[in-house]
């Protein structure tokens, strides 16, 4: 723990982003992913190793200001067109990676003896994807415009909808009512905010910016308002249903045809300042007593095996129109599970269906599969040059 008041904000900071960026650097030089570096430096800090930093408040909402700020820098370097475009390949995409996840994931927990309706949890927290790390990478290596990532951001933001579907009808089972209709009132309005946003809001936003604009005198007007809808959007969009870091990637693709080149500066610089505070905060959740338990152990391999095989097979079989090689990407860069797999747990947990050891299993699941996907989808595409 830390051992001043005074003192725990700029010290846990200065760990947090200095930690993430010496590893990133050292696995830099190692020509490995920078992005893993970042994600074991909270596994060193954390209660696991050293014990320098646990998960607490500050940490976790400077974590979710990353991944916002992180995703709306994504938006900002995509065309609605271009994602739009990929809409129907990307409902593929989404829909294999949900069911074939999720079948894959109740069916082991059921072989390892689980109860029914915790292994059904286990099952969603399977079918998520947290594309912020595939955002990352593919940023990193400027190919947010490649055809295959247009897919993979189309399918995540498919994907998060789908997801709320499975969990709430997941969740509805648990207390032991499914109610119809407000579960497809739910889907309905997170598909129609989803939609709405993708297809009009670059429109609305090329009308409204350039007059908004003229009327404020605060230095970098534009900047500010971006930032305005940004966070406009993430509230509607938990409103709506969905994650907020989708309200945040459509306010990015919304602006992407009209702001400056201004705006995407200061973004990445926002976005450079928080974006380690989410890769951290994923190692510091990181169990290693998990494993202590040899059927725990097991199951965490099993699992974490699966949650990478399936959705690749799921998600990349879809693709597989577009071409093998394209198909591999696309599969890939839908693997990672980050925090998104960890709520889906701790909504189990909370409800008192899901035990302490099977949570652990998905935090090392979701921690697992996050590690492992910047490795895979740099392999990936290794061959870009000779397309």
């Amino acid at each position: 723990m830390l051992p001043d008041r005074a003192l725990a904000v700029p010290l846990a900071m200065l760990l947090v982003y200095g930690g993430a960026k010496l590893l990133a650097e050292v696995f830099g030089r190692l020509g490995l992913p920078e992005i893993v570096g970042e994600i074991l430096a909270g596994v060193l800090l954390g209660p696991q190793v050293l014990g320098w930093l646990e998960p607490g408040t500050i940490l976790t909402v400077l974590g979710q200001l990353g991944i916002m700020f992180l995703l709306f820098r994504a938006g900002l370097e995509v065309k609605s067109s271009e994602i739009l475009e990929s809409g129907l390949m990307g409902l593929g995409v989404a829909t294999g990676g949900v069911i074939v996840p999720f079948i894959a994931g109740w069916a082991i927990a059921r072989a390892f003896g689980q109860p029914q309706t915790e292994s059904i949890f286990l099952a969603s927290a399977m079918v998520a994807t947290s594309v912020g790390i595939s955002a990352h990478v593919l940023a990193g290596k400027g190919l947010l415009h490649h055809r295959a990532s247009r897919v993979i951001l189309a399918a995540a933001v498919i994907d998060d909808v789908l997801g709320l579907l499975v969990l709430a009808g997941v969740s509805s089972v648990a207390e032991g009512r499914v109610n119809v209709l407000n579960l497809g009132l739910t889907i309905a309005m997170a598909a129609a905010f989803t939609t709405m946003i993708a297809v009009w809001g670059s429109r609305a936003v090329k009308r409204l910016l350039p007059r908004a604009k003229s009327r404020m005198r605060v230095a970098n007007a534009e900047f500010t308002i971006s930032l305005i809808l940004l966070f406009a959007l993430a509230v509607l969009a938990v409103h709506a249903g969905v994650a907020a870091i989708v309200g945040a990637f459509l306010a990015g693709m919304a602006l992407s045809e009209t702001v400056e080149e201004r705006v995407h500066t200061l973004t990445q610089g926002v976005a450079e300042l928080l974006t380690p505070f989410f890769l951290v905060g994923i190692g510091l959740n990181f169990d290693f007593d998990t494993l202590s338990n040899p059927a725990t152990m097991w199951l965490c391999i099993a699992i974490t095996a699966a949650a990478i095989i399936s959705k690749f097979i799921g998600a990349g079989a879809a693709a597989l129109p577009m071409g093998v090689r394209d198909a591999i990407r696309i599969g890939t860069g839908m693997i990672p599970r980050g925090e998104v797999g960890v709520v889906v747990a701790q909504i189990g947990l909370t409800m008192g269906v899901m035990n302490h050891s099977v949570y652990g299993v998905v935090v090392f699941m979701s921690a697992a599969t996050t590690l492992v996907a910047p490795w895979l989808l740099t392999l990936a595409y290794r061959m870009e040059k000779s397309d």
